[in-house]
């Protein structure tokens, strides 16, 4: 089991009755805010500002240990410091990056319909290694994929009807190429679509082959 790092809190602990204090009339103020409680709270070295950062930006979502490099760098703060922060991160589990990727995988393919090509170049862009994209997206088999390309011509079908063949297989096809759908996988499912409501199969077969 691995143990959980102890991290730093930035003002330390010290007992005693310098923290016991008594205010006006006997009162006991130890929770009141004073200067040096204050400045709990306010990073000092390089390495409590990065683990600030890093923890606020985790809060919001979960981000690559890319994203959150440069988002130190932005920062100024120095890259050792930055690089002992995003190693006690990794090693803690709060920054993992295969998960990540099979996460965004997950969501973005259900929520969004985007295909696997679509999905990998998102990844590169937020920095995941190549071996962990390919990880992820070889998840998502090609069944599922020309699947979900169906369900998105299928809903896109009714606000094309009333435009000609060309205009519709253009925009249904156009639309897949967005997600990151290979044009032969788009062309035979917007094909296999409007054949399903009564186009001509053979001009739809000379349309491909234009």
């Amino acid at each position: 089991m691995t143990r959980r790092t102890e991290w730093p809190d930035g003002g330390g602990h010290a007992m005693g009755g310098a923290e016991h204090r008594k205010g006006r009339g006997g009162r006991d103020d130890s929770d009141d805010p004073s200067p040096s409680r204050a400045g709990q709270g306010s990073p000092r070295t390089p390495e409590e500002q990065a683990r600030a950062i890093c923890l606020r930006l985790l809060t919001g979502s979960p981000r690559t240990r890319s994203q959150l490099a440069d988002a130190l760098r932005k920062r100024d703060i120095p890259e050792e410091a930055a690089e002992e922060v995003l190693s006690r991160f990794v090693g803690v589990g709060l920054i993992d990056d295969t998960a990540f990727a099979d996460a965004w995988v997950e969501s973005r393919h259900h929520g969004r319909g985007l295909a696997r090509r679509a999905l990998a170049r998102e990844l590169r862009t937020k920095g995941v290694e190549s071996e962990v994209i390919d990880q992820a997206v070889g998840r998502l088999d090609p069944e599922q994929e020309e699947a979900t390309a169906r369900e998105l011509v299928e809903r896109k079908l009714r606000s094309t009807r009333g435009l000609d063949r060309d205009k519709r297989l253009r925009r249904l096809a156009g639309m897949l190429a967005r997600k990151g759908y290979s044009e032969g996988l788009a062309l035979r499912v917007v094909r296999q679509a409007l054949e399903e409501e009564g186009e001509d199969p053979e001009l739809l077969e000379q349309w491909a082959q234009e």
